[in-house]
């Protein structure tokens, strides 16, 4: 549960706007470090992004604990609450998880230790024919349909009529 101190000293840094889209959005006020967005495209044909902000908090003090995560490291087991002091706001108001590019994914989830944008492996190795990522596009409008060109094997049966003279 979110502490009334904390909610007030959050609102006083982002201030009473950006802390009423936080309320709503995400039901917590949090405050952070901006990392980085998701609209910075090296390749040029890269139409679109979304516009998502993705920010960090290190302060542990701050942070409501996560889930407690247990590492083994060395046949030491270390506990450690882990998961969140990173997240995104999403630029949509109807948003989901496939709106998150797969290099910020892992940032966010912690496989990697660098943001994208300060990352040197993804910086180089992204290669120039990686296409930009697409979110899921199921169940909307812009999902992708089959269809058949081929003429159907079997043909319903449609009886002829032949109209009586007057």
């Amino acid at each position: 549960m979110v502490s009334l101190h904390r909610t007030i000293r959050n609102m006083r840094r982002v201030g009473l706007r950006e802390w009423w889209r936080q309320m709503q959005y995400i039901g917590d006020a949090k405050s952070g470090v901006l990392v980085g967005t998701d609209q910075i495209s090296t390749n040029s044909t890269a139409s679109r992004r979304f516009g998502n902000r993705y920010f960090e908090n290190m302060n542990g003090e701050e942070e409501v604990p996560g889930a407690l995560g247990v590492f083994i490291f060395n046949a030491y087991v270390l506990l450690k609450f882990v998961g969140r002091q990173r997240w995104v706001d999403f630029a949509q108001h109807e948003y989901h998880a496939s709106q998150v590019p797969p290099e910020w994914h892992s940032w966010i989830h912690h496989i990697r230790k660098d943001a994208p944008t300060n990352d040197p492996v993804i910086k180089n190795l992204t290669p120039p024919w990686q296409t930009p990522w697409v979110e899921n596009l199921t169940g909307t409008r812009g999902a992708f349909k089959t269809y058949n060109t081929v003429a159907p094997k079997i043909n319903a049966w449609e009886p002829k009529t032949i109209s009586r003279g007057a």
